[in-house]
């Protein structure tokens, strides 16, 4: 875009935009080319209403434009707060709130997660589908509000939803099986839960109170798991009079028929146990946990075991010998007639456990140097397309180098030392070589074993 049109976007100044379209009358279509954020972006998000109305009356076509973060100019007046703005473009057309953005997002819903009550309202009678809409999570507005604390704008979606007769959707569940009485609970939202299921609002007997989610949980289940927390006794209170009960008490054949769509293959077993609730509660869950945070888990566990693995070189087990030491050659009367109780050769800093045991010390510095190199090929995994990645890899090369001679030095035998020569050549190439193979050969494996099923079906 241009630098002056942009200036202008960003100051609403609407003299100098009309002045360049004087001088270039096709500029905003060269912006619409470069399919990049465009002047009415940046306006809404700087909440020039004149600057907008005056974008959209030359090129309505910008109100359908996503930039290159996913999202239109009604997603970002609407996360703003910018209701005149909103109310403009809502004029162009109605059908701009149903717009999907990143992770499939309408303007509603960054309006819930962003607390812009003003803006809910506004939206809310713009389209009666919009109440139904679900982020690439599977999450409605209802979700979003409790997820992100946001009670008012929680409040003003229920009164909606009773308002068009569609309380069903207060039982909707995230591709986690959640509803958002199971968020409620997990967050200890003591305000959210009582407006859920206080005997004043309407809406309690529209709640599926023992709905399960995908770990087989209901929301007395997820409270008792975690009851450790000031209100949480309340919260149980609330739940056991409305009639809450725990999976494992559920027998309903509306329960048992949900119970069973999840797990066809395990309708005549026994409940889980709570250790198994609790693994599954904390386990991976690749719809659940984005790949950002499942990389900053990866890197902040291996950079502890690329320290845990690198402090042997520093301090082995068993320490190392602090002085020089060769036996005298044909004289044993200051150590006795027994030879056993004469100490071994050592030199000076090398391991006592190498010099005492060294086929163990051996089997120690192999696994060690394992550990090691593999996280530091971990680590250039995780970092891959990072900046500065020639500095970083010295950083990486220096590290692997200060290891090596480190675990050299201290060696005490020759073949030892030998062996940990050719340990540190060979493992920085044979580990991601063995690795890509090792991987490579389960998927086909695996690919193999699943069209044998399909032809034996």
């Amino acid at each position: 875009m241009n630098r002056w049109l942009m200036q202008a976007a960003w100051n609403g100044d609407v003299d100098h935009l009309l002045k360049e379209i004087d001088i270039n009358p096709h500029m905003l279509h060269a912006v619409a080319l470069e399919g990049s954020e465009t002047p009415l972006h940046i306006a809404c998000f700087a909440g020039h209403l004149t600057f907008a109305a005056t974008v959209i009356k030359l090129r309505q076509e910008f109100c359908m434009e996503l930039n290159q973060d996913g999202f239109s100019p009604l997603h970002i007046a609407a996360a703003c707060g910018h209701v005149d703005i909103v109310k403009e473009l809502l004029k162009v057309d109605l059908g701009l709130c149903l717009i999907k953005g990143k992770d499939r997002k309408i303007p509603r819903h960054l309006a819930v997660v962003k607390g812009k009550i003003d803006v809910v309202r506004e939206l809310l009678p713009s389209s009666l589908n919009s109440v139904e809409c679900k982020t690439a999570q599977g999450e409605t507005s209802l979700h979003l509000a409790v997820k992100h604390n946001q009670f008012e704008a929680l409040q003003i979606l229920i009164q909606h939803l009773k308002q068009v007769n569609k309380e069903d959707l207060l039982n909707c569940k995230d591709f986690y099986g959640n509803t958002i009485l199971h968020l409620a609970v997990a967050r200890k939202q003591y305000e959210v839960v009582d407006f859920l299921l206080n005997a004043e609002v309407t809406i309690n007997e529209s709640m599926e109170l023992n709905s399960l989610n995908k770990s087989m949980l209901t929301p007395l289940d997820i409270l008792l798991m975690f009851q450790s927390e000031a209100g949480d006794r309340e919260i149980e209170e609330i739940l056991v009079q409305a009639g809450a009960l725990k999976a494992e008490n559920l027998q309903s054949p509306a329960h048992t028929q949900e119970q069973t769509a999840y797990h066809p293959d395990t309708r005549h077993e026994n409940p889980p146990s709570p250790a198994k609730k609790l693994i599954d509660y904390f386990k991976y869950n690749n719809l659940q946990d984005s790949p950002n945070k499942v990389r900053n888990t990866l890197l902040v566990v291996i950079i502890l075991i690329t320290a845990a693995t690198y402090q042997p070189a520093l301090s082995p087990p068993g320490g190392t010998w602090q002085d020089d030491f060769t036996p005298p050659e044909g004289n044993n009367t200051l150590y006795g007639t027994n030879t056993t109780n004469t100490p071994k050769k050592h030199t000076a800093g090398q391991a006592i456990m190498g010099t005492h045991n060294p086929v163990a010390y051996t089997i120690f510095l192999f696994s060690n140097s394992l550990g090691f190199y593999m996280s530091l090929h971990m680590i250039t995994i995780l970092t891959t397309a990072f900046p500065l990645r020639l500095e970083f890899q010295l950083l990486m090369f220096s590290l692997a180098a200060t290891y090596a001679l480190c675990m050299n030095a201290i060696a005490p035998k020759p073949f030892i030392t030998y062996a940990f020569i050719g340990i540190s050549i060979a493992f920085p190439f044979m580990i991601p070589a063995m690795t890509t193979l090792y991987r490579n050969y389960w998927q086909r494996r695996i690919c193999v074993l699943r069209r044998t099923s399909q032809d034996n079906v």
